[in-house]
Protein backbone atom coordinates (compact mmCIF):
# COMPACT_ATOMS: atom_id res chain seq x y z
CA UNK A 1 0.00 0.00 0.00
CA UNK A 2 1.26 3.70 -1.06
CA UNK A 3 2.29 6.07 1.47
CA UNK A 4 -0.79 8.54 0.57
CA UNK A 5 -3.44 5.84 1.03
CA UNK A 6 -2.25 4.36 4.04
CA UNK A 7 -2.73 8.10 4.98
CA UNK A 8 -6.15 8.21 4.85
CA UNK A 9 -6.59 4.93 6.38
CA UNK A 10 -5.46 6.52 9.44
CA UNK A 11 -7.18 9.98 9.07
CA UNK A 12 -10.37 7.49 9.71
CA UNK A 13 -8.84 5.72 12.32
CA UNK A 14 -8.19 8.94 14.44
CA UNK A 15 -12.03 10.16 13.30
CA UNK A 16 -13.06 7.04 15.13
CA UNK A 17 -11.06 6.72 18.57
CA UNK A 18 -10.17 10.33 18.88
CA UNK A 19 -7.91 9.06 22.04
CA UNK A 20 -5.90 6.81 20.47
CA UNK A 21 -2.28 8.42 20.26
CA UNK A 22 -0.76 6.12 18.54
CA UNK A 23 -2.59 6.76 15.02
CA UNK A 24 -1.76 10.52 15.18
CA UNK A 25 1.87 9.10 15.58
CA UNK A 26 1.92 7.14 12.49
CA UNK A 27 0.30 9.59 10.46
CA UNK A 28 2.87 12.07 11.37
CA UNK A 29 5.36 9.39 10.34
CA UNK A 30 3.42 9.04 7.26
CA UNK A 31 3.65 12.69 6.35
CA UNK A 32 7.27 13.24 7.33
CA UNK A 33 8.27 10.50 5.14
CA UNK A 34 6.13 11.92 2.40
CA UNK A 35 7.87 15.21 2.36
CA UNK A 36 10.84 15.46 0.23
CA UNK A 37 8.36 13.27 -2.37
CA UNK A 38 5.43 15.08 -1.97
CA UNK A 39 6.03 18.58 -0.47
CA UNK A 40 1.98 19.86 -0.75
CA UNK A 41 -0.14 16.96 0.24
CA UNK A 42 2.83 16.50 3.25
CA UNK A 43 2.52 19.70 4.64
CA UNK A 44 -1.15 19.78 3.88
CA UNK A 45 -1.40 16.51 6.09
CA UNK A 46 1.00 18.23 8.55
CA UNK A 47 -1.64 21.40 8.98
CA UNK A 48 -4.57 18.55 9.22
CA UNK A 49 -2.86 16.90 11.96
CA UNK A 50 -2.02 20.28 13.82
CA UNK A 51 -5.07 21.75 13.74
CA UNK A 52 -7.09 18.31 15.04
CA UNK A 53 -4.57 18.37 17.57
CA UNK A 54 -5.41 21.39 18.72
CA UNK A 55 -8.95 21.56 18.97
CA UNK A 56 -8.79 18.07 20.76
CA UNK A 57 -6.11 18.99 22.80
CA UNK A 58 -8.71 20.51 25.64
CA UNK A 59 -10.69 17.25 26.24
CA UNK A 60 -7.10 15.18 25.57
CA UNK A 61 -5.67 16.74 29.04
CA UNK A 62 -8.94 16.40 30.79
CA UNK A 63 -9.29 12.95 30.14
CA UNK A 64 -5.39 11.92 30.19
CA UNK A 65 -3.18 14.50 31.51
CA UNK A 66 -0.33 11.97 30.62
CA UNK A 67 -1.68 11.72 27.19
CA UNK A 68 -2.40 15.35 26.72
CA UNK A 69 1.42 15.91 27.53
CA UNK A 70 2.29 13.07 24.59
CA UNK A 71 0.02 15.06 22.31
CA UNK A 72 1.72 18.08 23.02
CA UNK A 73 4.94 17.01 22.46
CA UNK A 74 3.79 15.35 18.90
CA UNK A 75 1.98 18.92 18.07
CA UNK A 76 5.50 20.62 18.83
CA UNK A 77 7.30 18.41 16.48
CA UNK A 78 3.94 18.52 13.79
CA UNK A 79 5.04 22.25 13.82
CA UNK A 80 8.72 21.75 13.33
CA UNK A 81 8.39 19.61 10.00
CA UNK A 82 5.79 22.00 8.55
CA UNK A 83 7.37 25.26 9.05
CA UNK A 84 10.00 25.85 7.10
CA UNK A 85 7.46 25.19 4.45
CA UNK A 86 4.06 26.64 6.05
CA UNK A 87 4.00 30.20 7.01
CA UNK A 88 1.36 29.66 9.92
CA UNK A 89 3.05 26.40 11.24
CA UNK A 90 6.45 28.72 11.35
CA UNK A 91 4.39 31.19 13.29
CA UNK A 92 3.16 28.70 15.57
CA UNK A 93 6.10 26.61 16.57
CA UNK A 94 8.80 29.84 16.58
CA UNK A 95 6.87 31.20 19.28
CA UNK A 96 6.27 27.77 21.43
CA UNK A 97 8.75 28.30 24.10
CA UNK A 98 7.18 31.83 24.87
CA UNK A 99 4.77 32.50 27.37
CA UNK A 100 1.27 32.80 26.13
CA UNK A 101 0.36 36.10 27.38
CA UNK A 102 3.62 37.45 25.39
CA UNK A 103 2.91 35.54 22.10
CA UNK A 104 2.23 37.51 19.23
CA UNK A 105 0.39 34.96 16.97
CA UNK A 106 -1.95 32.79 18.65
CA UNK A 107 -4.05 35.51 20.35
CA UNK A 108 -4.05 37.28 16.63
CA UNK A 109 -4.39 34.30 13.91
CA UNK A 110 -8.20 33.70 13.83
CA UNK A 111 -8.45 37.76 12.40
CA UNK A 112 -4.90 37.68 10.69
CA UNK A 113 -4.89 33.88 9.56
CA UNK A 114 -6.50 35.00 6.20
CA UNK A 115 -3.37 37.38 5.32
CA UNK A 116 -1.04 34.79 6.50
CA UNK A 117 -2.44 32.73 3.57
CA UNK A 118 -2.37 35.17 1.04
CA UNK A 119 1.14 35.90 2.41
CA UNK A 120 1.61 31.87 2.22
CA UNK A 121 0.72 32.41 -1.33
CA UNK A 122 3.09 34.86 -2.53
CA UNK A 123 5.85 32.58 -0.87
CA UNK A 124 4.33 30.02 -3.50
CA UNK A 125 4.55 31.69 -6.37
CA UNK A 126 0.40 31.89 -6.57
CA UNK A 127 0.84 35.58 -6.57
CA UNK A 128 3.48 38.39 -7.62
CA UNK A 129 1.76 41.31 -5.26
CA UNK A 130 0.01 41.86 -2.59
CA UNK A 131 -1.35 44.73 -0.56
CA UNK A 132 -2.34 44.88 3.28
CA UNK A 133 -4.13 47.72 4.54
CA UNK A 134 -5.10 47.51 8.60
CA UNK A 135 -5.85 49.71 11.09
CA UNK A 136 -2.60 51.01 13.50
CA UNK A 137 -1.99 48.35 16.10
CA UNK A 138 -3.22 45.35 14.37
CA UNK A 139 -0.44 43.64 13.93
CA UNK A 140 0.03 44.03 10.19
CA UNK A 141 3.93 45.17 10.58
CA UNK A 142 4.86 42.90 13.48
CA UNK A 143 3.29 39.69 10.80
CA UNK A 144 5.51 41.07 7.89
CA UNK A 145 8.70 40.87 9.87
CA UNK A 146 7.94 37.18 11.17
CA UNK A 147 7.66 36.53 7.31
CA UNK A 148 11.21 38.90 6.41
CA UNK A 149 12.89 35.72 8.88
CA UNK A 150 10.90 32.89 7.81
CA UNK A 151 11.89 33.66 4.05
CA UNK A 152 15.04 34.63 5.15
CA UNK A 153 15.73 31.12 6.62
CA UNK A 154 14.14 29.92 3.62
CA UNK A 155 16.19 31.52 0.94
CA UNK A 156 19.56 32.71 2.43
CA UNK A 157 21.46 33.10 -0.24
CA UNK A 158 18.90 35.58 -1.81
CA UNK A 159 18.29 39.58 -1.07
CA UNK A 160 15.29 40.77 0.63
CA UNK A 161 14.76 44.61 0.37
CA UNK A 162 12.82 46.59 2.75
CA UNK A 163 11.65 50.03 2.24
CA UNK A 164 9.43 52.57 4.77
CA UNK A 165 9.80 56.24 5.24
CA UNK A 166 10.48 55.94 8.29
CA UNK A 167 14.22 55.84 9.38
CA UNK A 168 13.15 54.63 13.12
CA UNK A 169 10.58 51.79 11.81
CA UNK A 170 13.62 50.36 9.69
CA UNK A 171 15.97 50.27 12.76
CA UNK A 172 13.05 48.56 14.52
CA UNK A 173 12.16 46.22 11.95
CA UNK A 174 16.44 45.50 11.59
CA UNK A 175 16.11 44.93 15.54
CA UNK A 176 13.38 42.49 15.43
CA UNK A 177 14.52 40.27 12.98
CA UNK A 178 17.93 39.78 14.13
CA UNK A 179 15.88 39.25 17.90
CA UNK A 180 13.66 36.56 16.41
CA UNK A 181 16.70 34.86 14.55
CA UNK A 182 18.61 35.16 18.12
CA UNK A 183 20.23 31.36 18.94
CA UNK A 184 19.87 32.86 22.77
CA UNK A 185 16.41 34.29 22.87
CA UNK A 186 13.16 33.28 23.26
CA UNK A 187 12.14 31.97 19.80
CA UNK A 188 12.87 28.82 17.86
CA UNK A 189 13.95 30.30 14.19
CA UNK A 190 17.29 28.06 14.67
CA UNK A 191 15.74 24.80 15.39
CA UNK A 192 13.35 25.54 12.07
CA UNK A 193 16.38 26.79 9.92
CA UNK A 194 19.47 24.82 11.59
CA UNK A 195 21.62 24.95 8.57
CA UNK A 196 21.42 28.63 8.49
CA UNK A 197 23.56 31.00 10.45
CA UNK A 198 23.66 34.86 11.21
CA UNK A 199 27.25 35.51 9.22
CA UNK A 200 26.94 39.19 9.75
CA UNK A 201 25.27 42.23 10.83
CA UNK A 202 25.62 45.67 9.93
CA UNK A 203 23.73 47.48 12.52
CA UNK A 204 24.65 51.34 10.62
CA UNK A 205 23.00 50.33 7.50
CA UNK A 206 20.73 47.93 8.97
CA UNK A 207 21.82 44.84 7.07
CA UNK A 208 22.04 41.34 7.73
CA UNK A 209 23.51 38.24 6.11
CA UNK A 210 22.59 35.05 6.71
CA UNK A 211 25.03 32.08 5.06
CA UNK A 212 27.91 32.87 2.84
CA UNK A 213 28.74 36.15 2.83
CA UNK A 214 27.67 37.73 -0.56
CA UNK A 215 27.53 41.47 -1.93
CA UNK A 216 23.94 42.06 -1.42
CA UNK A 217 22.63 40.67 1.77
CA UNK A 218 20.28 38.28 2.45
CA UNK A 219 17.85 41.31 4.67
CA UNK A 220 18.01 45.14 3.47
CA UNK A 221 16.47 47.82 5.11
CA UNK A 222 16.33 51.53 3.66
CA UNK A 223 14.27 54.46 3.69
CA UNK A 224 12.86 55.70 0.82
CA UNK A 225 14.41 58.66 -1.42
CA UNK A 226 18.06 57.83 0.06
CA UNK A 227 19.32 56.74 -3.25
CA UNK A 228 19.71 53.47 -3.28
CA UNK A 229 21.42 52.58 -7.00
CA UNK A 230 23.46 50.21 -6.52
CA UNK A 231 23.05 49.40 -2.85
CA UNK A 232 20.62 47.41 -2.79
CA UNK A 233 18.99 44.61 -4.28
CA UNK A 234 15.91 42.17 -4.23
CA UNK A 235 15.18 38.88 -5.51
CA UNK A 236 12.97 37.10 -2.98
CA UNK A 237 10.91 39.98 -2.11
CA UNK A 238 10.21 43.53 -2.13
CA UNK A 239 8.53 44.95 1.00
CA UNK A 240 7.43 48.48 1.16
CA UNK A 241 6.31 49.62 4.74
CA UNK A 242 4.21 52.75 5.11
CA UNK A 243 5.72 54.73 1.98
CA UNK A 244 3.56 57.65 3.40
CA UNK A 245 5.01 59.77 5.83
CA UNK A 246 2.64 62.32 7.05
CA UNK A 247 -1.02 63.80 6.15
CA UNK A 248 0.63 66.84 5.03
CA UNK A 249 1.80 64.38 2.46
CA UNK A 250 -1.11 62.57 1.92
CA UNK A 251 -3.08 65.53 1.59
CA UNK A 252 -0.75 67.09 -1.09
CA UNK A 253 -1.39 65.42 -5.25
CA UNK A 254 2.30 66.58 -5.72
CA UNK A 255 3.65 64.93 -3.03
CA UNK A 256 1.58 62.03 -3.70
CA UNK A 257 2.53 61.85 -7.30
CA UNK A 258 6.42 62.72 -6.02
CA UNK A 259 6.18 59.40 -4.24
CA UNK A 260 4.36 57.64 -6.74
CA UNK A 261 7.62 57.87 -8.69
CA UNK A 262 10.33 57.17 -5.71
CA UNK A 263 8.70 53.88 -5.72
CA UNK A 264 8.89 53.27 -9.10
CA UNK A 265 12.83 54.75 -9.59
CA UNK A 266 14.15 54.19 -6.01
CA UNK A 267 12.65 50.95 -5.03
CA UNK A 268 10.79 48.79 -7.29
CA UNK A 269 14.20 49.25 -9.83
CA UNK A 270 16.35 47.02 -7.36
CA UNK A 271 14.22 44.33 -8.08
CA UNK A 272 16.32 41.56 -10.02
CA UNK A 273 15.24 38.46 -11.30
CA UNK A 274 11.47 37.05 -12.55
CA UNK A 275 11.13 35.53 -9.38
CA UNK A 276 10.51 38.54 -6.80
CA UNK A 277 7.69 39.52 -5.11
CA UNK A 278 6.04 42.41 -4.04
CA UNK A 279 4.22 43.02 -0.54
CA UNK A 280 2.97 46.11 0.43
CA UNK A 281 1.41 47.15 3.56
CA UNK A 282 0.43 50.88 4.71
CA UNK A 283 -2.86 52.97 6.11
CA UNK A 284 -5.11 53.85 3.11
CA UNK A 285 -4.39 57.82 3.61
CA UNK A 286 -5.64 59.23 0.15
CA UNK A 287 -6.91 57.68 -3.31
CA UNK A 288 -3.30 58.86 -5.07
CA UNK A 289 -1.23 56.66 -2.51
CA UNK A 290 0.57 53.81 -3.56
CA UNK A 291 -1.38 50.98 -2.91
CA UNK A 292 -4.00 53.07 -5.12
CA UNK A 293 -2.59 53.34 -7.97
CA UNK A 294 -1.03 49.96 -7.94
CA UNK A 295 -4.55 48.56 -7.59
CA UNK A 296 -5.23 50.70 -10.82
CA UNK A 297 -2.45 49.11 -12.55
CA UNK A 298 -3.20 46.00 -11.45
CA UNK A 299 -7.05 45.60 -12.10
CA UNK A 300 -8.38 42.48 -13.18
CA UNK A 301 -4.69 40.54 -13.23
CA UNK A 302 -5.43 37.50 -10.93
CA UNK A 303 -1.85 37.75 -9.85
CA UNK A 304 -2.17 40.92 -7.79
CA UNK A 305 -4.25 40.86 -4.56
CA UNK A 306 -5.43 43.74 -2.27
CA UNK A 307 -6.64 43.46 1.63
CA UNK A 308 -8.08 45.87 3.33
CA UNK A 309 -9.93 45.02 6.73
CA UNK A 310 -11.67 47.76 8.86
CA UNK A 311 -11.68 48.58 12.15
CA UNK A 312 -15.05 47.93 12.81
CA UNK A 313 -17.51 44.89 10.64
CA UNK A 314 -20.84 44.84 9.40
CA UNK A 315 -22.27 45.02 12.45
CA UNK A 316 -20.08 48.19 14.22
CA UNK A 317 -18.17 45.77 16.35
CA UNK A 318 -14.62 45.46 16.00
CA UNK A 319 -12.37 43.27 13.90
CA UNK A 320 -9.38 43.11 16.22
CA UNK A 321 -10.55 42.44 19.64
CA UNK A 322 -7.86 40.09 20.23
CA UNK A 323 -7.23 37.56 23.62
CA UNK A 324 -5.10 38.64 26.35
CA UNK A 325 -6.12 42.61 25.61
CA UNK A 326 -3.73 43.14 22.73
CA UNK A 327 -6.36 44.15 20.39
CA UNK A 328 -9.17 46.98 20.90
CA UNK A 329 -12.43 46.52 21.31
CA UNK A 330 -15.45 47.98 20.08
CA UNK A 331 -15.89 50.84 22.55
CA UNK A 332 -12.58 52.23 21.80
CA UNK A 333 -13.31 52.62 18.17
CA UNK A 334 -16.47 54.01 18.97
CA UNK A 335 -14.81 56.14 20.93
CA UNK A 336 -12.14 56.78 18.16
CA UNK A 337 -14.97 57.60 15.86
CA UNK A 338 -16.79 60.22 17.51
CA UNK A 339 -13.52 61.96 18.59
CA UNK A 340 -11.86 61.77 14.75
CA UNK A 341 -13.02 63.85 12.05
CA UNK A 342 -14.83 61.17 9.06
CA UNK A 343 -12.23 61.58 6.65
CA UNK A 344 -9.32 60.73 8.73
CA UNK A 345 -11.30 57.94 10.73
CA UNK A 346 -12.42 56.58 6.89
CA UNK A 347 -8.88 56.49 5.93
CA UNK A 348 -6.60 55.60 9.28
CA UNK A 349 -9.27 53.29 10.64
CA UNK A 350 -11.63 51.71 7.56
CA UNK A 351 -9.36 51.56 5.42
CA UNK A 352 -11.29 53.81 3.22
CA UNK A 353 -9.48 56.30 1.56
CA UNK A 354 -10.85 59.56 -0.27
CA UNK A 355 -10.12 62.51 -2.62
CA UNK A 356 -9.49 65.45 0.03
CA UNK A 357 -9.62 67.89 -2.44
CA UNK A 358 -12.99 66.29 -3.52
CA UNK A 359 -14.87 67.20 -0.74
CA UNK A 360 -18.55 68.42 -1.34
CA UNK A 361 -18.94 69.85 2.07
CA UNK A 362 -16.39 71.52 4.17
CA UNK A 363 -16.67 71.73 7.83
CA UNK A 364 -15.45 75.53 7.70
CA UNK A 365 -18.20 76.55 5.16
CA UNK A 366 -21.14 75.23 7.07
CA UNK A 367 -23.48 77.78 8.55
CA UNK A 368 -23.70 77.14 12.31
CA UNK A 369 -25.41 78.21 15.59
CA UNK A 370 -25.86 78.13 19.07
CA UNK A 371 -29.24 78.65 19.84
CA UNK A 372 -32.54 78.57 17.91
CA UNK A 373 -34.17 81.87 17.25
CA UNK A 374 -36.66 83.25 19.52
CA UNK A 375 -40.20 82.52 19.26
CA UNK A 376 -42.10 79.18 18.04
CA UNK A 377 -40.87 78.17 14.32
CA UNK A 378 -42.42 77.99 11.03
CA UNK A 379 -42.42 74.53 10.73
CA UNK A 380 -40.75 71.51 12.11
CA UNK A 381 -40.28 68.76 9.81
CA UNK A 382 -37.84 65.67 8.88
CA UNK A 383 -37.15 63.26 6.28
CA UNK A 384 -35.54 60.02 6.70
CA UNK A 385 -33.25 57.66 4.62
CA UNK A 386 -34.30 54.43 5.61
CA UNK A 387 -31.94 51.74 5.81
CA UNK A 388 -32.52 47.32 5.42
CA UNK A 389 -30.01 45.00 7.45
CA UNK A 390 -27.09 45.80 7.02
CA UNK A 391 -23.52 48.43 7.42
CA UNK A 392 -25.92 51.54 6.03
CA UNK A 393 -27.39 53.95 8.03
CA UNK A 394 -30.68 55.21 8.95
CA UNK A 395 -30.44 58.70 8.51
CA UNK A 396 -33.03 61.62 9.86
CA UNK A 397 -32.02 65.34 10.02
CA UNK A 398 -34.70 66.97 11.95
CA UNK A 399 -35.44 70.70 10.63
CA UNK A 400 -36.67 73.68 12.68
CA UNK A 401 -37.48 76.25 10.02
CA UNK A 402 -37.76 80.26 10.88
CA UNK A 403 -37.99 82.13 7.68
CA UNK A 404 -35.40 81.00 5.18
CA UNK A 405 -33.60 78.92 7.15
CA UNK A 406 -33.74 75.66 8.52
CA UNK A 407 -31.81 75.05 11.79
CA UNK A 408 -30.79 71.33 11.99
CA UNK A 409 -31.46 70.41 16.06
CA UNK A 410 -31.11 66.55 15.50
CA UNK A 411 -29.36 64.10 12.82
CA UNK A 412 -30.61 61.01 14.10
CA UNK A 413 -27.97 58.79 12.32
CA UNK A 414 -28.08 54.85 13.51
CA UNK A 415 -27.43 51.12 11.89
CA UNK A 416 -28.65 49.12 14.38
CA UNK A 417 -31.17 46.36 13.65
CA UNK A 418 -34.47 47.81 12.04
CA UNK A 419 -36.40 46.91 15.00
CA UNK A 420 -34.19 49.04 17.33
CA UNK A 421 -34.14 51.53 14.94
CA UNK A 422 -38.09 52.15 14.55
CA UNK A 423 -38.08 52.88 17.88
CA UNK A 424 -35.58 54.98 18.01
CA UNK A 425 -37.28 56.75 14.84
CA UNK A 426 -40.20 57.25 17.00
CA UNK A 427 -38.68 58.64 20.05
CA UNK A 428 -37.40 61.39 17.97
CA UNK A 429 -40.15 62.30 15.95
CA UNK A 430 -41.72 62.60 19.70
CA UNK A 431 -39.24 64.40 21.17
CA UNK A 432 -39.19 67.30 18.38
CA UNK A 433 -43.07 67.54 17.63
CA UNK A 434 -42.25 67.23 14.38
CA UNK A 435 -45.57 68.06 12.27
CA UNK A 436 -44.55 66.48 8.29
CA UNK A 437 -41.98 64.10 7.86
CA UNK A 438 -40.82 62.30 4.38
CA UNK A 439 -39.68 58.90 4.43
CA UNK A 440 -37.90 57.16 1.89
CA UNK A 441 -39.78 54.15 -0.38
CA UNK A 442 -37.29 52.29 -1.41
CA UNK A 443 -36.45 49.05 -0.14
CA UNK A 444 -37.81 48.72 3.48
CA UNK A 445 -38.87 52.37 3.55
CA UNK A 446 -42.66 51.64 3.23
CA UNK A 447 -42.50 49.04 5.79
CA UNK A 448 -40.20 51.60 8.36
CA UNK A 449 -42.68 54.42 7.51
CA UNK A 450 -45.96 52.39 8.52
CA UNK A 451 -44.60 50.94 11.47
CA UNK A 452 -43.33 54.24 12.71
CA UNK A 453 -46.52 55.92 12.03
CA UNK A 454 -48.25 53.55 14.09
CA UNK A 455 -45.78 54.10 16.60
CA UNK A 456 -45.99 58.24 16.64
CA UNK A 457 -50.03 57.94 16.37
CA UNK A 458 -49.84 55.45 19.42
CA UNK A 459 -48.39 57.83 21.73
CA UNK A 460 -50.53 61.33 20.56
CA UNK A 461 -47.58 62.10 18.18
CA UNK A 462 -48.94 64.29 15.76
CA UNK A 463 -46.11 63.68 12.79
CA UNK A 464 -47.81 63.42 9.69
CA UNK A 465 -45.55 60.80 7.36
CA UNK A 466 -45.90 60.56 3.77
CA UNK A 467 -43.82 58.25 1.37
CA UNK A 468 -42.05 59.23 -2.13
CA UNK A 469 -40.10 56.73 -3.94
CA UNK A 470 -36.63 57.86 -5.65
CA UNK A 471 -35.70 57.48 -9.06
CA UNK A 472 -32.65 60.71 -9.56
CA UNK A 473 -29.71 59.18 -9.46
CA UNK A 474 -28.20 59.30 -6.09
CA UNK A 475 -24.65 61.34 -7.22
CA UNK A 476 -26.30 63.76 -9.17
CA UNK A 477 -29.02 64.23 -6.57
CA UNK A 478 -26.45 64.70 -4.06
CA UNK A 479 -24.08 67.27 -5.74
CA UNK A 480 -27.30 69.07 -7.26
CA UNK A 481 -29.07 70.06 -3.63
CA UNK A 482 -25.82 70.63 -1.89
CA UNK A 483 -25.67 74.87 -2.89
CA UNK A 484 -29.08 74.53 -0.93
CA UNK A 485 -27.50 72.71 1.69
CA UNK A 486 -25.23 75.16 2.22
CA UNK A 487 -26.97 78.18 2.03
CA UNK A 488 -30.40 77.60 3.84
CA UNK A 489 -29.56 75.11 6.61
CA UNK A 490 -27.40 75.87 9.69
CA UNK A 491 -25.68 73.04 11.84
CA UNK A 492 -25.21 73.35 15.57
CA UNK A 493 -21.97 74.62 16.53
CA UNK A 494 -19.22 71.82 17.98
CA UNK A 495 -19.57 73.36 21.39
CA UNK A 496 -23.04 72.63 22.03
CA UNK A 497 -23.63 69.12 20.06
CA UNK A 498 -23.40 66.09 21.23
CA UNK A 499 -21.37 63.12 19.41
CA UNK A 500 -23.70 61.42 17.39
CA UNK A 501 -24.11 64.60 15.97
CA UNK A 502 -20.62 65.18 15.19
CA UNK A 503 -20.39 61.86 13.77
CA UNK A 504 -23.05 62.71 11.09
CA UNK A 505 -21.25 66.20 10.36
CA UNK A 506 -18.43 63.74 9.89
CA UNK A 507 -19.88 61.84 7.60
CA UNK A 508 -21.86 64.77 5.36
CA UNK A 509 -17.83 66.84 5.33
CA UNK A 510 -16.77 62.90 4.23
CA UNK A 511 -18.33 62.63 1.07
CA UNK A 512 -16.12 63.20 -1.83
CA UNK A 513 -17.19 63.58 -5.78
CA UNK A 514 -14.04 62.48 -7.12
CA UNK A 515 -13.86 59.27 -5.65
CA UNK A 516 -16.38 55.77 -4.90
CA UNK A 517 -18.15 56.80 -1.17
CA UNK A 518 -19.27 53.53 -0.10
CA UNK A 519 -21.98 55.39 3.08
CA UNK A 520 -23.16 58.07 1.35
CA UNK A 521 -26.43 57.91 3.61
CA UNK A 522 -25.86 61.53 5.61
CA UNK A 523 -25.74 63.83 2.42
CA UNK A 524 -27.70 61.25 0.35
CA UNK A 525 -30.51 62.36 3.47
CA UNK A 526 -29.60 65.94 3.14
CA UNK A 527 -30.38 66.16 -0.48
CA UNK A 528 -33.72 64.39 0.25
CA UNK A 529 -34.27 67.34 2.56
CA UNK A 530 -33.84 69.79 0.29
CA UNK A 531 -36.29 68.46 -1.87
CA UNK A 532 -38.56 67.65 0.30
CA UNK A 533 -38.55 71.74 1.67
CA UNK A 534 -38.45 73.08 -1.51
CA UNK A 535 -41.79 70.80 -2.60
CA UNK A 536 -43.92 72.65 0.55
CA UNK A 537 -42.94 75.89 -0.87
CA UNK A 538 -41.75 78.84 0.58
CA UNK A 539 -44.09 81.53 0.43
CA UNK A 540 -45.83 83.31 3.52
CA UNK A 541 -49.11 84.14 3.80
CA UNK A 542 -50.17 87.70 3.92
CA UNK A 543 -53.69 89.50 4.18
CA UNK A 544 -53.65 92.29 1.67
CA UNK A 545 -56.60 94.77 1.20
CA UNK A 546 -58.55 93.78 -2.04
CA UNK A 547 -57.59 95.78 -4.95
CA UNK A 548 -61.05 95.67 -7.00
Amino acid sequence: MDLKALGFKIIEKIKKDPFGYQAYEDYYGIMKTLLPMEKGEAVAGLKWLSETISERMGVLVQRDLDLGRKMMGLHRRVLLAAAPWDFDSYMLFVEWNREPSKKFWPPRRRTLKPIADDMQALADDKLDLLAISLPPGAGKSTLAIFYLTWLAGKYPDDPILTGSHSNSWIKGAYDECLRIMDVRGDYLWSEVFPAVKVSSTNAKDCRIDLGKRKRFETLEFTSIGTGNAGLYRAATLLYCDDLISSLEVALSPDRLAKLWGIYNTDLRQRKIGDKCKELHIATRWATGDVISLLEQTYEGDDRAKFIAIPALDENDESNFDYAYGVGFSTKFYHEQRDIMDDVNWRALYMQQPIDREGRLYDPDELRRYFELPEGQPDAIISVCDTKDRGSDDCVMPVAYRYGDNYYIEEIFCDNSKPEVVDELLIQCLLRHKVQMSCFESNSAGGRVAQTVQAGVKARGGITKIETRYTTQNKETKILANSPWVKERCLFKDDTVSDNNYKRAINKLCGYSVSSKNKHDDVPDAFSQLALYAESMGGAKVKVIPRIF
